[in-house]
Formats: structure tokens, sequence, C-alpha cells
């Protein structure tokens, strides 16, 4: 299941937080802090010098903005390390690159009077931006030619005429799941027409090869999400669509990238359809065919890669670090370029010369952009995105080892309150991930509904387990909780929680939960099966009743394929055991649930089902239900977040710290009078 749940960090605290969460915190970190915390998003560096265009994620001040998601501004930085804004304000700028002869910077956005999301440039000698290419519908991505001449867009066309016609008079019925229509693939010749090409199924990604002959596109057979997760195929086709080659690559498919000489495509993606996630790194011929996979072998994830001349750029997760690396695509000379270390690299973009842009997080910051190139000791940082966080005092970040009840062993990261004690035992908030095909890294874990640095600042352990069925480890460790759902995935975290208990730093009788999604399913079954190890319980976005859950997710072949193996009718015993609300009647833990109410990946019924069955009890344990209009799988607005990180810490602070018993009162005091900066 797809959640890209949020990073954490800490500090420390003094007193119990109060209805708006307010208290005098040391020099820690504060909600409002975690509200306006910048970072780098996308990186693209040029292909004829070492300028790097970056786009800056910007979040909206609640209470001062107009509601919304970040902004997304672009900027250029040159070889020198100096930032120069380009497109900045009230903009989102997204799938940023170049020209192939790095004279202007290319970007999607909708911009004011815009119908669609277009493909802009913007000159790097100065001057605005202007549209490269006006196809009829939504640009969804893009490709250059070599020579710079054409664009291949992926276009997703827009509603019949005839359609919204019908529907201004009333006609807006939803036909669900058959009223699809698929991503197109144009060529646009600069200055002229678009030609779209004939392609079976709906186009996902596109690569035009350096040689120019040819593109590698993915494909899928509807436009659903279903059919994105699972079943993209990755097609060879000509600059006139004819069809010169195919790769049947099995289940999830990531990046790829062509050789600069055009002989070979290397991607990422699985080589067996039941791989939870993509993350093997793949290489075939430029006719596509049989593929090889160089690094059967590794115990860990590559998620992004690159070319510098012949060899294969890329980053693999290994554990809770993560590594640069290069191969050739024969598998030859196979080599770490940066070591395992405190960077944990999230992307990266390579230049001919060999230059490279890495998006990077350590504990101390949150994603910012680094340079490294061929001799270099270490990479350079460029930019500092939070400058105010060398005044605040964060939190001890360790690696915690420990062994599952079967002998497994397991990794987790450990948060320290901010001005710990030795002797002194602190109450703990378990932050379980979502997925379960994710993982934490050893960098920057801070966000609106994991907040790391705020819990430590409020005399909090805060800790992230890497659970059976997590990335990071090889394809057999995240194969291992499949078939089992709640199992011993789940007892991963009381293995984890016992731990932290026999080193004498967490108290028992004040453990926490937490968690999105997948993680939302664990802070579920961690307050009705596991009710009597947790004192709170936060659950977002997260799943009650297996069965209804495959019934109303929009990835119900995912779940079946990569997660449970078996469906509902095969083993009902299965789906019903593993259901939280199966437990509800033994529930006594205090629980907060929040969802978004357009949630289409876990229906917000699972929340109101958890809801109902707890509250319905003889005795009920304390239980709230919050809903956010319009938000999805997770929060993007602005106020949507503030309220749900206040709501957060309030839980938290009232049952494991504070006098417990009845919920605290509904309303929230937002502080936005005396917000600020």
């Amino acid at each position: 299941m797809k959640f890209f749940n949020p990073l954490m960090f800490v500090a420390k605290a003094v007193g119990v937080l109060a209805l708006s969460c307010s208290v005098a915190v040391a020099q820690g970190m504060t909600l409002k802090d975690i509200a306006k915390l910048e970072q780098i998003g996308q990186v693209a560096i040029s292909p004829t010098n070492d300028a790097v265009a970056i786009t800056q994620i910007v979040p909206r001040q609640v209470g001062v903005d107009d509601d919304g998601r970040a902004w997304s501004e672009l900027y250029v930085v040159d070889g020198d390390g100096v930032k120069h804004p380009y497109v900045t304000g009230e903009v989102n700028v997204s799938s940023i690159g170049w020209t192939p002869d790095g004279q202007m910077v290319t970007f999607l956005a909708k911009r004011e009077g815009d119908e669609h999301t277009r493909l802009y440039g913007i000159s790097t000698q100065g001057g605005e931006a202007r549209v490269l290419a006006e196809p009829n519908g939504a640009v969804r991505g893009y490709s250059f030619s070599p020579d710079g001449a054409q664009v291949a867009l992926i276009v997703a066309p827009p509603e019949p005429d005839e359609l919204s016609e019908l529907k201004d008079q009333g006609f807006n019925q939803i036909i669900f799941e058959e009223q699809w229509r698929s991503n197109l693939l144009e060529i646009h010749t600069l200055g002229a027409q678009s030609e779209v090409l004939e392609i079976e199924g709906s186009v996902q990604q596109v690569q035009w090869s350096p040689a120019g002959d040819r593109l590698a596109i993915s494909v899928t057979p509807r436009q659903l999400v279903d059919d994105t997760l699972m079943f993209q195929k990755i097609r060879i086709v000509s600059p006139d669509g004819t069809p010169m080659g195919r790769i049947d690559n099995p289940g999830k498919l990531g990046a790829m990238a062509w050789s600069p000489s055009g002989e070979h495509l290397a991607f990422l993606g699985t080589t067996v359809q039941r791989d939870p996630r993509e993350g093997r790194l793949l290489v075939a011929g430029k006719n596509g065919g049989a593929f090889t996979e160089l690094m059967p072998g590794l115990e860990g994830h590559v998620w992004h890669l690159d070319w510098h001349g012949d060899e294969i750029v890329f980053v693999s997760f290994e554990g809770v670090e993560t590594r640069l690396a290069s191969i050739r695509p024969n598998g030859d000379n196979a080599r770490t370029l940066v070591q395992l270390g405190d960077l944990v690299f999230q992307d990266l973009s390579v230049n001919s010369a060999g230059e490279m842009a890495l998006v990077a997080t350590r504990p101390t910051h949150p994603r910012e952009l680094y340079r490294w190139s061929e001799g270099a000791s270490v990479p350079q940082r460029i930019t500092n995105s939070n400058a105010w966080l060398a005044d605040v005092d964060l939190a001890r970040q360790s690696v915690v080892e420990y062994q599952a009840d079967d002998g497994l062993r397991l990794e987790g990261l450990l948060i320290w309150p901010l001005g710990y004690e030795a002797g002194e035992r602190y109450p703990l908030i378990l932050g379980v991930h979502g997925g379960p095909e994710a993982h934490y890294s050893n960098g920057w874990l801070t966000s609106y509904a994991l907040p790391g640095q705020v819990a430590a600042a409020e005399g909090y352990f805060m800790f992230y387990p890497n659970y059976r069925g997590s990335t990071g480890r090889g394809v057999e460790f995240t194969l291992s909780s499949q078939g089992a759902p709640a199992a011993e995935e789940f007892s991963d975290l009381i293995d984890g929680v016992d731990h932290l208990i026999e080193q004498g730093w967490v108290d028992g009788d004040r453990v926490g939960i937490t968690g999105g999604s997948y993680g939302g399913y664990a802070t579920a079954w961690g307050a009705t099966y596991y009710t009597e190890r947790f004192a709170a319980a936060v659950m977002n976005v997260g799943l009650s009743d297996k069965i209804a859950m495959l019934g109303t997710s929009d990835i119900a072949q995912e779940l079946y394929l990569v997660h449970y193996l078996t469906w509902p009718w095969e083993d009902w015993e299965l789906y019903r055991k593993a259901s939280p609300i199966y437990y509800a009647d033994q529930a006594d833990t205090p629980i907060l649930i929040m969802h978004g109410a357009a949630d289409p990946r876990v229906d917000p019924t699972q929340s109101r089902i958890l809801y109902r069955y707890l509250v319905l009890q003889e005795d009920p344990p304390p239980t709230r239900l919050v809903l956010y209009p319009g938000e999805g799988h997770g929060n993007q607005r602005a106020a949507s977040r503030w309220d749900y990180s206040l709501r957060l810490m309030r839980w938290m602070n009232h049952y494991l710290k504070g006098p417990g018993g009845e919920p605290p009162p509904h309303a929230i005091d937002y502080g936005l009078d005396a917000r600020g900066d």
C-alpha cells in the first residue's frame, strides 16, 4: 500500500501541553517550527555546466495565506552556489529539466489563465517563462529529442465537450472505474503542431533515446491506480510510434534512463510480480527483450538512478543508510562513490561531465541540495533552507538494533528526550511507517504527522521501527510479512517497545502509538488487539476491516498480489482475524482517529467503522473521530496539517503525561493571533 509518510526529529519538554499545545519549551522544536519548514523538492543539473535547477517547497502560513498545499518555486543554483529565483511566489512548479543545449530550464505548471498544466521554458539569460507546447490536454510528462527540436509529451486528454455540456445540465453521474481516459503520447515539433502517436494503452513515462531514433515508454492497460502500480510495461517505439521492442517486466516499475550511447536502458523494477516494491537495478538493450538484474544479492533497494558515460550511477537504500554507487551495464566495475554514512540521499541528477546534484537529509535538517564530483571525499552542501534551525536545540537521534521474538534482527531509529537524564524513564511515542513496503532512514524524520523533535521537546522518546516487510533490507525481508497481516509484523513493534523498556529508558505504562495508512492499521491493532500495551493511540488514514478495505480501495489488485496473496472468499477467517474491529470489545486504549474524507486509498468508512464499533461497547474507551473534508490519503492543506499536529500532541500529552480520563475538549485553540514566526 503506497503511503509516503513524513519524517522525524526531536527536542525537550517542560510541563504538560495545554489545550492549544503551547508550552514553555527549552530551545527545542515546536509545532510552529514544523509548519514553517522549507525544503528542496526536485533537482536537475544542467547538461552543459554545473548549474542546478531546483524546486523549493514553501509551506503556506496558517491564518495568513489562503489555505492550500505548499508552494513549489523554481530556482537555479549557479556553480558558485548562488541561488537565483526564476519562478517564485504563489506558484506550483513540477517536473523540472533542461533543454539539451542547457540554454533553458523547463517545467510543468498550471499558471494563471491556463486551462491545463502546460510545458514551460525559461531562458538562463533571463526573461519570462514561455509556453513550449500547447497540446489539447494536461501535460503529465515530457522528454526532449537530443537535438532539442522536438519534445515527447504525455497528455491527459480533456473531458469531451458533449460530456461537459451534459454535466452543465445536471447529468453528472459517475460510472465507477469506466470513465477513465488513456494518457496520450504526442510528438511536438517546437514552433509547429503536435502529432498524436498510436499507442495501445495509457502512457505513464517517456524517455527519448540520446541516439534520437527511439523512445522508451511505459504503458498500462487502463488509467487506474491499480494498473499504474502493478501493470506498467516498458515498450520501445520509434518517434512515429512504430513498435521496435518490448520489455515484459513483472510487477511494479520505477524510473528508467537511457545510456548516453543509447545502447542500454536501465530501469528500476522487480524480478517477480509479488515483490511489493520496485528496487531491483535492471538493464536491457536498446531493443528491449530480456533484462538483467545487476545486483541480485543486494540487501537493500535502489530508488534513484542516472548515467555517467558507460556507468549507471544510483542510490541504494541499505538498512537505515544510503549509498551512492556506480556499476557498468554488464555488472562490472561496481564501486561505491560515497560510503554509507550520515547523509540520506533522496534524489540525484548527473551531467555528462560527471557532476552530480543530490538531494539529501541529515538528522539535523530536511531535504537540501548537495553537489558531488569524482574525486571529492564527501558531497558539498549548497543550500540552507532553514537557517533558523541553527538556533534550535535538536535532540539526539540514534540507531537501535533489537531481536524479534523469533530471533530476526531488526532496526529502528530512536529520538531521545531533549535533556535526557540517565536512570530516568520517559514516555514513548511509537511511530509506525506505512506501506508496509517503506522504511525509515537515519535522516530528518520530523513532520506534521510524526513530530519527532517536538515530541522530544515535550519529554518523550520517539521510536521508528523498520518491522518485517519494510524495504531497505532486500527482497526476502520485504516478502517476509506477505500473507500474514497483523501477525509477526506487528509483534515486531511490541518487541521493539519491550527492548526500550528493558534498557531502562521507557516507562512501559506510558506508551503511545501513531502512524498513517498501514501505520494507521498498526495503530488500530495496537489500540485493540494489543490494548494492554498502549495508553494512547492516534490513527491516521488507517484501516480497521480487512474485508471492507479490499472492496473499497483503489488498489485491490495490489493488495492481493503483494500483500494478502489470497482473496477474502478464499479465506474469510484470515481477513476477519486480521481486522482490528474484531477486537473492539476488548479495547481500552484511548484512540483519536483522523482521516481525509476524500481518501481513495483507504476509504474513510474504515475509520467510521472502528469509531462506531468502539463507542457501541458497554464500557467504551475514550474515542474521537476527526474527518478532513477534501483531503485524501494524508493531509496536504496547511490548515488541515496544523489541526492534525495540534490534536496529535494534545492527545498524547493528555493520556501519557496528563490527567487522562475523558478526552480533552474537541475544540482547538489554533493560536492564529499570536502565530507569526
